[in-house]
């Protein structure tokens, strides 16, 4: 059996994917009561607490407003954990986890709670140098995190002690550029960029990071990455899962705010990014930024004809009834926010003058897909005009939903007299392939920020970038009314307005059923 070591994770073909032991520390979430915290960060530690990832000292203090018990605490944790995760503990394996978990009740607008959590820190440290080590987490709205790094400046938690003090900050990291920026000097004020992870957990994908080394890995594919060769690029996060409870949250953010200003830019700075001068986090992000710095501003006219903004209706998902958005407990009953966006991007650098970049996502669309893919042009001229006027322009298809991997369509012969062309596919499957199940983004994440690696997260300038890029488009929506959202009903491709951004250029949008269906298959392992 070969071993290899990616980015400090030693993986073992055919078998799977061992995860790396971490340093002592203390991990301090606040927002522990929080559905984050519920759905993500527990289960996703208690999966390393199972691969033995976790030096023995290492503890979890979370700190949350309910007056509960650390007793209390953990019950709740291994609910969330039987819910949220396939790996249910039994009792012998809960234990050892249970014993690192412990909670404090705390109003994280007073000051007075970090004096308290400072004490408790040093409680649970008990004079043990691996726990002057704190990565505070911050699991709560971006409003309240300027006042959580006042607090922990007020109780000297900030980094002057005997280990490591790093923050981790979820995202939406502010709600407009303004807001963003203030958070940034706020954060700088106190802690060192070194200290800071802004955390996407797009980016602690597996095969979000599979596009660096397709990308620079193969000369094959490198070359022809340019607007020499490529039509046009395609970046789709189509959800079928509609808002769930999150109705009062999600109706005062929308999908630009949700998924485009940070997920969906980070596929766009991975696809269009030129190559690094070396794999190292500084080198990465530079070049994540620049994409970013690159994107053509859009005015109100822009804004008026490559954005187009919708709002699902009720409508059937698998043969089921689906109410419509504005029927949601916690929406406002005339609400003008969207569940679905479409946008047009131009990146004005050398490489892609020209090139549209097509972006959307949605709720209650026909499909959970999250792929982008890059329409190669159609060749010079075609010998094949008189026999087979069908022969169709390269794809390349890297998928993230529903099942990672990266599909190349081409043409070949039609097998029998003359000639006559086909498509056909040659598909990789990530798991398939290597024989492996993914951890799960947030597990990678959490080690990596442990482990002080910040290459999957994002810069402070990066952050404020994302949000220059689509502040025009939320200041034109602004400046007028609601009544210029187009309507979908839920388990369709979405608005049929959207499809005029691709089709004005000669372009469309790929279906979001499975597209290929049909397509002979090329085993690309064979």
């Amino acid at each position: 059996m070969t071993e290899r070591v990616v980015r400090g994770r030693t993986e073992a073909e055919g078998c799977r994917i061992v995860l790396p032991p971490t340093d002592g520390c203390a991990l301090v979430i606040f927002g522990a009561t929080g559905d984050l915290t519920r759905r993500k960060l527990v289960p996703s530690l208690w999966r390393l607490h199972r691969e033995s990832c976790f030096d023995p000292c290492f503890k979890i203090l979370g700190v949350g407003r309910e007056p509960l018990s650390d007793e209390e605490f953990r019950k709740r944790m291994r609910a969330a954990i039987e819910e949220f995760t396939e790996d249910r503990p039994d009792d012998a394996a809960w234990a050892g986890f249970a014993e690192r978990l412990h909670y404090l009740a705390a109003d994280l607008a007073d000051h007075a709670a970090y004096a308290e959590l400072a004490a408790r820190l040093a409680a649970l440290g008990a004079g043990d140098p691996r726990l002057a080590n704190h990565l505070f987490y911050f699991a709560v709205p971006p409003s309240l995190a300027p006042g959580i790094v006042r607090g922990l400046e007020s109780a000297d938690l900030t980094g002057e002690g005997a280990g490591w003090t790093r923050i981790v900050v979820e995202k939406p990291f502010g709600r407009d550029l303004d807001s963003a920026r203030e958070l940034n000097l706020e954060i700088r004020r106190v802690f060192e960029e070194s200290q800071v992870y802004r955390i996407d957990h797009f980016l602690g994908k597996e095969t979000v990071q599979n596009i660096l080394a397709f990308r620079f890995g193969n000369m094959l594919y490198e070359p022809i990455w340019n607007r020499n060769y490529v039509e046009y690029v395609e970046i789709t996060a189509a959800e079928s899962i509609g808002v769930e409870d999150r109705g009062a949250f999600y109706d005062g953010t929308g999908a630009l705010r949700d998924m485009v200003a940070n997920h969906l830019l980070q596929l766009l700075t991975l696809t269009a990014m030129e190559p690094p001068v070396a794999y190292d986090a500084e080198s990465v992000r530079e070049e994540k930024v620049q994409v970013l710095r690159s994107v053509s501003p859009l005015s109100p006219d822009d804004v008026a004809r490559r954005v187009v903004r919708g709002q699902h209706g009720p409508g059937a998902i698998d043969g089921g009834r689906v109410q419509g958005y504005r029927e949601i407990e916690g929406v406002d009953p005339e609400s003008g926010t969207e569940t679905f966006v479409a946008l047009e991007l131009r990146i004005e650098n050398w490489r892609w003058a020209g090139v549209p970049f097509y972006v959307r996502t949605g709720k209650r669309l026909a499909r959970t897909v999250t792929e982008i893919a890059v329409h190669f042009k159609r060749t010079p001229h075609s010998i094949f005009g008189r026999t087979d006027e069908s022969v169709e322009p390269n794809v390349i298809v890297l998928r993230f939903k529903p099942d990672e991997g990266i599909g190349v369509t081409f043409s070949a012969k039609v097998p029998g007299e003359g000639m006559r062309t086909t498509r056909v596919r040659m598909d990789f499957d990530y798991e398939e392939a290597f024989g492996v199940t993914l951890p799960d983004a947030y597990e990678t994440l959490l080690l990596d920020a442990m482990q002080g690696e910040q290459m999957l997260f994002t810069r402070a300038d990066e952050a404020e970038a994302q949000w220059r890029v689509v502040a025009p488009i939320l200041e034109a929506w602004a400046s007028g009314d609601s009544t210029d959202i187009a309507t979908y009903p839920a388990g369709s491709e979405g608005p049929a307005e959207a499809a005029r951004l691709p089709e004005s250029s000669g372009h469309a949008w790929r279906e979001l059923r499975p597209v290929d269906e049909g397509v002979p298959t090329v085993d690309a392992a064979s």
